[in-house]
């Protein structure tokens, strides 16, 4: 199938890209694939979302009653927390941009849901639960289009009654919004070298749950942000809670990838924090409704890759536009969709094709996401390297500085890969967590269960291990297998033919429980693990999240 524009994934940049050029151009041909069960299915955000980028795409939006986003903040609130204690931090000390007022409340997924019509109504075509399994090439080595997964493949490889092929879906252009650490992506950056004289790309696991509350508790338009406990003052990461719509309240905890204690449970953690004093009373009498994790990208301003090459162009959080300190990115997603958008219009205007878009590539560092991302950037070095007290206070320092127009460091660089971060279980101390108490705390699986995942149990695994020895030859013995670990879904285990004796260790692989987080694929020690799309239609299906 040809058009001009292939779009792959239905989130808020790719979406946005797709809308673009329909008002652009309404005789554009473009088609949107998406490997969720539906659009915003994949969809995970906080989120407090900055309308600069719904603004810019559809400005009369706040005049919709369909619109996804109702509750504007009122109230926002940063705490620096220890284990019993909680020190509030005055508004007026905190940079400008990390203000929140003027932004909205709401379910990012499903403002996606909400695009979507707006997009299908312009004619663009969308289709869900298809993966885009493969890019295609043409001799010159440019990008073509994708293909999408073959369905009804069995566990052995092979073609079962329900076998249909996949399709080939191809381009002028093709948009890479997979999201970060996308599995297309992935591939596109290392055949291009697209992140060549670039600091690496670096992550957090973000962690979120939605709660219906008390009513006498809810407090519509209150935004929260932590940082400190239960994480020591050398691993980063921080909290969101945000009340919106119907007695709702979305709870997040974002753990920076490149923690070094191998026995750290990034889950647990995020359990282990709703304990706090000042987070307890708001959980206690409501109902958790729904779970799920995504990791981000953090990297920011020196770490995002060059994001247009021969035939396509990366877009949203594939380029790596999170602002990190303000825990946003969906504003850069539609930015960037919008940019790329308008510079694949003018090359189809001019009667070019799967050439390189230039224009998008030269044009981003300069304007509004090269602004919001180039004040930030060195809060993620400092923090890294002095750890959260001295470190965050440089970085709230440098953002001070950023605001009047310099820096006094510059531009750092972000060190190690987070792979490459992890001690060995001899040099650190092991983390033991409290059980869940099922009130406030719960269990891994008990939360995948209310992330809705699922996948067709008779496929192929999705999780390729490049070398099937290295779980129990080389991670168990030096770190304790921290897959087990930082899977935040239970998809990998240790078994023991003897747990008495811990004898006969076997490394297991439950990729049904998968949401599709990517944390496997980033933090691995030996990079031994690949996240693959798995049969389209496969995994979370997040109903507003």
């Amino acid at each position: 199938m040809d058009y001009d524009v292939v779009v792959v994934g239905g989130g808020p940049a790719g979406l946005a890209a797709a809308i673009r050029l329909k008002q652009i151009n309404p005789d554009f041909t473009v088609v949107v694939v998406e490997k969720g069960s539906e659009i915003g299915a994949h969809i995970l955000s906080g989120a407090v979302i900055d309308p600069i980028g719904l603004d810019k795409l559809l400005p009369d939006w706040r005049e919709d009653p369909a619109r996804p986003l109702t509750t504007e903040v009122v109230d926002d609130h940063f705490y620096l927390i220890g284990e019993t204690k909680s020190l509030k931090l005055p508004n007026a000390v905190m940079p400008p941009l990390l203000g929140n007022h003027g932004n909205f409340i709401g379910s990012l997924g499903n403002v996606c849901r909400w695009l979507a019509a707006k997009a299908e109504a312009m004619e663009v075509e969308i289709y869900p639960g298809f993966a885009a399994a493969e890019v295609l090439y043409g001799d010159a080595g440019e990008v073509l289009g994708v293909a999408t997964g073959d369905m009804g493949v069995g566990r052995d490889g092979k073609p079962k009654e329900s076998f249909t092929r996949g399709m080939e879906l191809r381009g002028k252009y093709t948009l890479f919004a997979e999201g970060a650490r996308g599995s297309l992506t992935k591939q596109i950056i290392a055949r291009y070298q697209l992140d060549a004289g670039r600091e690496p790309q670096k992550y957090g696991i973000g962690m979120k749950e939605l709660w219906q509350i008390d009513p006498a508790k809810h407090r519509p338009g209150l935004v929260q942000h932590t940082f400190g406990w239960p994480l020591d003052n050398h691993t980063g990461g921080g909290s969101f809670l945000y009340h919106f719509e119907d007695n709702l309240v979305a709870v997040g905890f974002v753990l920076h990838l490149n923690y070094k204690n191998p026995t750290l449970s990034p889950f647990d953690e995020f359990q282990r924090f709703k304990q706090h004093p000042l987070l307890r009373d708001t959980f206690v009498g409501g109902k958790r409704i729904a779970y799920g994790a995504r990791v981000i990208s953090e990297g920011g301003w020196q770490s995002a890759p060059k994001l247009a090459f021969p035939g396509g162009a990366l877009i949203g959080c594939a380029a790596g536009f999170i602002n990190v300190p303000r825990i946003k990115g969906s504003h850069n997603a539609f930015l960037s969709g919008i940019e790329a958008a308008e510079a694949a219009a003018e090359a189809l205007a001019a009667g070019r094709g799967h050439d390189e878009l230039s224009a998008y590539e030269n044009g981003w560092r300069d304007g509004p996401i090269g602004r919001d991302l180039k004040k930030v950037r060195n809060v993620k070095p400092l923090w890294s390297k002095y750890g959260t007290i001295v470190g965050v206070s440089l970085g709230g320092l440098d953002m001070w500085t950023n605001t009047l127009g310099f820096s006094l460091f510059g531009t750092l660089g972000h060190g190690k890969p987070d792979y490459a971060t992890l001690k060995p279980l001899s040099e650190v101390e092991p983390i033991v967590y409290p059980k869940p108490d099922g009130i406030v705390s719960f269990d891994k699986l008990s939360s995948v269960f209310l992330s809705c995942t699922n996948h067709e149990e008779d496929q192929p695994v999705h999780l390729k291990l490049a070398d099937p020895s290295i779980p129990v030859a080389k991670n168990l013995p030096l770190y304790g297998e921290p897959a087990r670990l930082y899977c935040p879904a239970g998809v990998y285990e240790v078994v023991y033919g003897d747990e008495a004796t811990k004898a006969d260790p076997r490394f297991v692989i439950n990729a049904q429980n998968c949401v599709h987080c990517k944390t496997c694929d980033i933090k691995d020690p030996a990079q031994n693990i690949t996240w693959t799309t798995p049969e389209g239609g496969g995994g979370p299906n997040y109903p507003n999240m």
